[in-house]
């Protein structure tokens, strides 16, 4: 007898998803209030921020002349309410105060998922510079969620699906946010290791690519054309890359490929006007990633936490001071980030009960 895929995919746990609201001076509150209104699974997400944010926000939008997108009523979502000083909240103007109330928002959403209430964490965009305010010294959210969380080995992947071609794009970074003078300093054949180890592990669990297709960027120009414009290729990725092959023959490992290249066949993949796209691709550092990402998919792309005992996603946008409490900014970012992680989470409870 044939299995009634839908039935079987309707037996998935419903996920149970903790949305912080990032910077409350920034774009935010505005962003959650325009996504949530786009979904109707709102039951599967608890905010976790403040509520007086939210109405004043909703209030601003509502008497907005220049709003294009529609905002849901605060009143209609769940939420666990952190208290701050509003009087101290200025859209637009980040400061110790906005910081210190971004940082309370994830640490409150990090405690309850990792006493079990929640399976996944949808974090609103935050300032770095504001959390240094607030006395709180961490390069980003995934750095703190990954101490809470108690893990070393975790990656930043970038997902976005493509409205031309419905295809989808999937970009991890070996290194973060680091100094760009640091960046060869710090890669090595164990840090790719990791990453590759990660970035299988999630197109198998997570995406469900059994053979994956991962192409991996050259670091210097041209890929150090045999040592004439950089010798980290010669020295030590390409003997990785070989034996990476050996320990993942069921991957397809493409690379290291000069990086002035290696975007142009995913963005005739994104645009419809090729079918050559890889499954995944591993950029060395952070713009060499980020740069194509946001030119293909500034709105759409969701920034993935992935090797975390739960599942982190993000929009791929900061805070937007320059126009926060305007009424301008896109929230089709936000909705991504909530709809990824509602598709993928009741894959992942199934993937761990299938191991």
């Amino acid at each position: 007898m044939t299995p009634n895929i839908e039935t079987a995919e309707m037996k998935l746990p419903a996920p149970r998803l903790a949305l912080t609201l990032g910077d409350p001076a920034g774009i935010g509150p505005e962003v959650i209030l325009k996504a949530l209104s786009k979904l109707t699974k709102l039951d599967e997400i608890t905010v976790v921020g403040s509520r007086q944010i939210l109405q004043q926000t909703y209030q601003q939008l509502r008497a907005s002349t220049i709003t294009m997108q529609k905002a849901i009523d605060p009143e209609q979502l769940q939420m666990i309410d952190i208290d701050i000083d509003v009087d101290k909240i200025t859209p637009g103007m980040g400061n110790a105060a906005s910081g210190a109330a971004s940082f309370a928002y994830l640490e409150t959403a990090i405690a309850h998922t990792l006493a079990g209430e929640f399976d996944a964490i949808v974090t609103g965009p935050i300032a770095k510079h504001c959390w240094k305010a607030a006395g709180h010294h961490y390069p980003g959210q995934t750095e703190l969620l990954a101490e809470r969380a108690g893990v070393n080995r975790f990656g930043m992947l970038f997902v976005a699906k493509s409205p031309h071609s419905g295809w989808t794009m999937r970009t991890l970074l070996a290194t973060t946010h680091i100094p760009l003078r640091q960046v060869p300093d710090t890669l090595n054949p164990d840090l790719l290791s990791r990453k590759l180890d990660l970035f299988v592990e999630c197109l198998e669990q997570n995406f469900g690519i059994q053979t994956p297709k991962i192409a991996i960027s050259g670091l210097n120009p041209h890929s150090g054309e045999n040592g004439q414009l950089g010798t980290e290729e010669k020295d030590w990725l390409i003997p990785w890359l070989e034996e990476m092959r050996d320990r993942y023959p069921h991957v397809q490992l493409d690379g290291p490929i000069p990086p002035d290249t290696l975007w142009v066949k995913p963005a005739q993949t994104w645009f419809g006007t090729g079918n050559y796209g890889h499954d995944g691709y591993l950029a060395l550092y952070h713009d060499q990633g980020l740069i194509p990402v946001k030119l293909m998919a500034f709105d759409r792309a969701v920034n993935t936490t992935i090797g975390l005992p739960f599942l982190r996603t993000s929009p791929d946008h900061g805070t937007g001071f320059d126009i926060a409490g305007k009424g301008l900014a896109n929230g089709a970012s936000m909705k991504a980030a909530l709809e990824l992680a509602m598709d993928i989470v009741p894959h992942n409870s199934a993937a761990h009960k299938e191991g």
